[in-house]
């Protein structure tokens, strides 16, 4: 794929993010994860990882960014669940990062985890910070 098409791609996700049906912004959810780490993009990501309408955006966006298993994914997710007001989407991103914690420690992956939680908990974010933290006291990451 050129970069012109992914550029495309990142504007038809971008207008896609704004849309009535929740099955264009979940797929813009997806879409714009791929791209996490890009400025503009922040803002929309948590947005429909806050999505007031549809947990099922919520859901597939954070799936997506966790699919990356990367800081930035993870810290995209947990600075969206720490500013959550909603209980079902708070809890909806509680969930999506226990099976994170799931897929890695399945993987083989729990240092890794561990660590990703253990950079966040330094993260200029009092929000990533404190999720981080918590993630890290509990006990299930064993």
């Amino acid at each position: 794929m050129s970069q012109e098409q992914r550029a495309g791609g990142s504007t038809a996700a971008l207008r896609d993010a704004e849309s009535e049906s929740w099955s264009c912004r979940a797929a813009a959810g997806r879409q714009l994860a791929a791209i996490a780490g890009q400025e503009e993009v922040a803002p929309v990501l948590e947005r429909l990882l806050l999505d007031p309408h549809d947990t099922a955006v919520t859901q597939e966006t954070a799936e997506a960014l966790l699919q990356r298993r990367d800081l930035v994914g993870l810290g995209t997710v947990l600075a969206a669940l720490s500013r959550a007001e909603a209980w079902w989407t708070a809890d909806q991103l509680d969930g999506e990062v226990f099976n994170y914690q799931s897929w890695m420690i399945a993987d083989g992956r729990r240092d890794q985890f561990v660590q990703q939680l253990e950079a966040l908990a330094a993260d200029e974010d009092a929000g990533v910070r404190g999720e981080a933290l918590r993630f890290l006291g509990k006990e299930s990451i064993g």
